[in-house]
């Protein structure tokens, strides 16, 4: 044999030619569950849980509470907000009047939340105001109709009727601000540009109470808050991190942590608000109301979420001792709703709410509801106007992109920061399958990390190919199952090759309909799912450069959230790897607000104060 024929032979066959169809039946192979990967996730988030802790006296606990509200205020609500917007005082315009029976008085107001961001409001009034009365602010939940709702119309009048004022500000993405980018998880895209998505929800219902504080015919003392499902959150939000408000009310409107199993939606973006839950879960903002009154409505058979059973252990019962150290155990009140049992604020609700008001107001408690069916305005008649230029929660995130001044490149550790980095090694792994077939060799490992999570992928080589050929670590958005052809190229170079599903990617992933809770809830409690993915991917690759007997490993990615994750990988430890390929990504994170891409299909990539850091290398 001719010397050159025999190297041109040695080298087919440690090649091993490969074609995307054969490896793409190595890599089809399921590894893992959708549903072992939920359980992972749900003992994960249960792991990040804090109980609730007893104190031992009021005094205690009041100071403690005066300590949280002003950390989930200073640290998580307004985060990264420019003082100037927050202390901005409220401006409140006064639009028109609709006519009414003469009982009540209906007024419209607008006011600007941030600057830019403006919302609507009703102001329901007794129509003969004498001395100073109660004031209740109405929070609105998801309803498309807004405040046109008839249920929340007949809730107002009914206080008006009753001898109190009553403001109905219009909800973010209902009624007259229903624009596509007012959507609540295009909060995720405030996140991203620097600035907690939560302040402006919060901002947006506390200028209403700070209207009624300052009306001259408002009782200060005597303040209520109530809503329903979202209108249920922003009662508790409000409630428990302004003192002003003295009676609460929230219907149907968020669950702890702890009872998250991904069987039920935990909320939007800011029900699961970026680091509210790691500083005060819902039990403890429960708790911070201690001793004002507070009366928890749950649904029994609740067609959305937060089914009274499943919610009164940890929100009520837990809760009730704090309200015992006061001596003010009946002040914190239950009612679980039977008629209609569903998702509502209907009669029964409204009952039990106009009685606990009234109670606590020292006003007399109504036996009926006076009938208001008649007294419903349609929601033209109720439409008030936004200014034509007002911005939308997109707009808002715009807004503040363009206020980045990135002047320095992020360092590793303050990268590791942003993201809640931390080292996390392998527990165990295991080979769940392999072959040896055709110039081929192939193993199907499943990752067990230390902290409980799990990561799947298939190495390939040639069976005549070294040990230590030189290794590479393909990533793809669509999981490994897309990434045959890369495989095959790679493994055609002589190389070996590892297709990796991370966390919340391929095989690695939970069921596609609770993967934004998963991730709400991680960033919620504190967490960073890019960090984690980062994570692994570094812990992996040092396993791989091991296994190789080298000192670096090649890294290619496809897909803008695979694409993000190699960067910052190699941003934060650029010598563990040789080389880092990038395609069908974006040029700039901020493209995600620009576009603006939908939350969902990039959950992990709205992470707080990440573009106000660090982006995409222009050359990678």
């Amino acid at each position: 044999m001719k010397p050159f024929l025999g190297l041109l032979l040695i080298a087919a066959a440690l090649a091993a030619q490969t074609n995307p169809a054969s490896v793409a039946a190595l890599l089809a192979p399921p590894i893992h569950s959708a549903e072992a990967v939920n359980y992972q996730l749900r003992r994960y988030i249960r792991g990040l849980t804090k109980p609730l802790t007893l104190p031992n006296s009021p005094a205690e606990w009041t100071a403690e509470s005066a300590r949280l509200r002003r950390k989930v205020l200073d640290h998580v609500v307004f985060h990264g907000w420019p003082a100037a917007w927050i202390n901005a005082p409220t401006r409140m315009e006064l639009v028109g009047e609709v006519p009414t029976d003469g009982r009540y008085r209906l007024r419209k107001l607008r006011y600007e939340v941030v600057r830019g961001f403006w919302t609507v409001a009703l102001l329901y009034e007794p129509a003969n105001l004498s001395g100073k009365v109660p004031a209740i602010v109405n929070v609105n939940g998801h309803e498309t109709n807004g405040k046109a709702e008839e249920y929340i119309q007949k809730r107002c009048i009914n206080q008006a009727l009753q001898g109190m004022v009553a403001i109905n500000p219009e909800w973010i993405f209902t009624g007259e601000m229903r624009h596509p980018h007012n959507a609540h998880w295009f909060g995720s895209h405030i996140d991203l540009a620097g600035a907690n998505a939560v302040g402006l929800f919060y901002l947006h219902m506390r200028r209403a109470l700070d209207y009624l504080y300052d009306l001259p015919y408002v009782d200060r003392t005597k303040i209520g808050v109530t809503g329903l499902s979202g209108g249920g959150w922003q009662t508790i939000v409000l409630s428990a991190l302004d003192e002003r408000v003295a009676v609460s009310v929230p219907v149907a409107g968020y669950l702890p942590a702890v009872t998250f199993g991904g069987v039920e939606h935990a909320g939007d973006n800011e029900q699961t608000a970026t680091d509210l839950s790691a500083v005060a879960d819902y039990p403890v903002l429960n708790a911070m109301r201690a001793p004002k009154p507070t009366l928890l409505i749950y649904n029994a058979e609740d067609d959305c979420c937060f089914r009274a059973p499943r919610m009164k252990p940890q929100l009520y019962d837990a809760v009730r001792p704090f309200f015992s150290l006061y001596g003010h155990e009946r002040d914190f009140a239950w009612h679980e709703n039977l008629d209609p049992g569903t998702h509502n604020y209907q009669l029964e609700n409204r009952m039990a709410s106009y009685r606990f008001f009234a109670r606590h107001f020292g006003r007399p408690e109504p036996n009926e509801e006076t009938p208001a069916g008649s007294l419903i305005k349609p929601a033209e008649e109720l439409k008030t106007g936004l200014p034509p230029d007002t911005l939308s929660l997109v707009g808002v995130a715009r807004k503040l992109a363009a206020q980045i001044d990135r002047r320095m490149p992020a360092t590793a550790d303050r990268l590791k920061a942003i993201l809640r980095y931390r080292d996390r090694p392998l527990d165990q792994i295991y080979i769940v399958a392999n072959t040896k077939s055709r110039g081929v060799e192939s193993r199907s490992y499943r990752f067990d990390f230390a902290d409980g999570l799990t990561a799947t992928g298939v190495w390939i080589k040639a069976i005549a190919g070294p040990a230590t050929a030189p290794p590479t670590i393909i990533l793809n958005d669509g999981g490994r199952k897309a990434s045959a052809a890369d495989v095959s190229d790679r493994v055609n170079r002589g190389e070996q090759v590892l297709s990796l599903d991370l966390l919340f990617t391929g095989d690695a992933a939970p069921p596609k309909f609770s993967y934004p809770d998963h991730d709400r809830m991680l960033v919620s409690l504190g967490e960073r799912a890019l960090g984690i993915r980062v994570s692994h991917l570094l812990t992996i690759s040092e396993w791989l450069a091991n296994q190789a007997n080298a000192r670096q490993v090649r890294l290619q990615a496809a897909g803008m959230r695979t694409q993000v994750a190699a960067l910052l990988a190699q941003a934060i430890h650029p010598t563990r790897f040789s080389e880092v390929t990038t395609r069908d990504g974006v040029t700039s994170l901020n493209e995600l607000i620009e576009k603006p891409v939908p939350y969902a299909d990039a959950p992990e990539l709205f992470c707080l104060d990440l573009l106000k850091e660090w982006d995409v290398p222009a050359k990678h």
